[in-house]
């Protein structure tokens, strides 16, 4: 065990899902010895070791469990069977804004951070010149961080991070919000850790960060390890789960059934709480990502193809509805999106009972990441803005990506050098 920092040893992690919440009530207080509930493995059996000095990246869709064995590992969860062994002082940057006070300044919430992890008073004031030279935030650290932009609150809580001498670095996707030169930086950061003989794990939609900085790479699917090795053979073979996806998920039967008829978004993963309103005169009844080898699926490639498919039924006559659909990042913030109206196309009145199908198809330019879909369908009946229905923040959709430019969006840049 002396070279090894992680050893993840036969470790499963299972959720008990209920159908109703009374459910699981009665299931909580032992008033019913029938099963309600049927299990959910977010991770079944996954095994592998980390040596000291070694950065490795994990990898895998939406679901495969790499931020739930990231939690394990820093004792955020517990397995459900199975044992993790970490040898070394963790600082894990796994969410924005996890273990940080909203009320508090940047100053308040570094003193907060360092006491939470066993630092003395004395021993996070000779780290605060580092912390605050490297979080380069300027006057904003007197501030409340609820008043931070996301890029400000991972510069402080990366800076905290890497500072407090850790012996091995998590990050879970948290740098995916910081501009591309803060990125460099800390990638620059990943380099001398590596130097120093420290261990670095983290999780990316980047595939160019995992091909670039990593040692090895784990690509995890459906919370099994599917392979591990070099960072280029996983990141290949990932591309590979990308375009197979619909196959196998038809292969194991996770299609729903309603009235004899396959629902699309049953490849997905639905939004529980999704928010929902309007009259429902007209309604959405199915919705789905469709990626460029005609897959359903929640994840893509950036550079690729892609379509938002949706399915509106008709309770009343419609004269002129407006179909719509957009995206928003996870801190809320819209990105894009457009409508029927917008894009003129035109649309033929709508009789009760009737069904209409929606193709949106485009570009997928955004950077490597996590986003949420939303859609709509409106209408000016007599020149008044009528909402039919609306699903907001009803599925994510993932982007992986070799190459991510500056900001939201590629520009698809020709760079010529004379």
């Amino acid at each position: 065990m002396d070279e090894i920092a992680i050893q993840v040893d036969h470790v499963s992690k299972v959720y008990r899902l209920y159908s109703r919440q009374r459910d699981r009530l009665k299931d909580a207080l032992g008033l019913t010895k029938k099963q309600r509930y049927r299990e959910h493995f977010a991770l079944e059996g996954l095994d592998f070791q980390i040596k000291k000095g070694e950065t490795v990246g994990i990898i895998g869709t939406n679901g495969s469990g790499k931020s739930t064995i990231l939690k394990i590992i820093t004792g955020v969860l517990s397995p459900s069977s199975g044992a993790v062994k970490v040898d070394g002082r963790i600082s894990a940057l796994l969410e924005l804004g996890a273990g940080f006070n909203m009320e508090y300044t940047g100053i308040e919430n570094v003193y907060l951070n360092g006491t939470m992890i066993g630092f003395t008073k004395e021993e996070i004031d000779r780290r605060l010149s580092d912390i605050l030279e490297f979080a380069d935030i300027g006057d904003f650290v007197n501030q409340p961080v609820k008043t931070y932009s996301s890029g400000m609150f991972v510069r402080l809580a990366f800076a905290v991070a890497i500072n407090i001498d850790p012996e091995i670095l998590i990050v879970d996707e948290a740098l995916s919000v910081g501009d591309v030169f803060f990125q460099s930086k800390c990638y620059h950061k990943f380099e001398d850790f590596k130097k120093m003989g420290k261990t670095i794990l983290f999780v990316s939609h980047d595939l160019g960060s995992i091909t670039k900085y990593c040692d090895r790479a784990i690509l995890l699917n459906k919370g099994h390890k599917l392979f591990e090795g070099t960072p280029k053979e996983a990141v290949d073979l990932y591309k590979r789960v990308l375009v197979n996806q619909l196959e196998d998920n038809e292969g194991k039967a996770l299609w729903e059934q309603k009235g004899g008829e396959a629902l699309w978004r049953s490849a997905l993963t639905v939004n529980p709480e999704v928010l929902e309103y309007g009259s429902k005169k007209a309604e959405i009844i199915d919705f789905v990502f469709v990626d460029d080898k005609g897959n359903y699926t929640n994840v893509v490639e950036k550079g690729s193809k892609m379509t938002v498919k949706m399915k509106v039924r008709f309770h009343e006559d419609i004269a002129e509805p407006i179909f719509a659909f957009s995206f928003k990042n996870l801190l809320g913030i819209e990105l894009c999106g457009t409508n029927t109206m917008f894009e003129k196309v035109e649309v033929a009145p709508k009789k009760a009972g009737d069904t209409q199908v929606i193709s949106f198809q485009q570009d997928m330019d955004l950077q490597g990441g996590e986003y949420l879909l939303s859609l709509g369908c409106t209408g000016y009946p007599h020149g008044e803005f009528t909402v039919y229905h609306r699903l907001y923040d009803v599925c994510s959709l993932t982007v992986v990506s070799t190459k991510n430019t500056v900001g939201y969006y590629d520009m698809n840049t020709a760079i010529t050098v004379e």
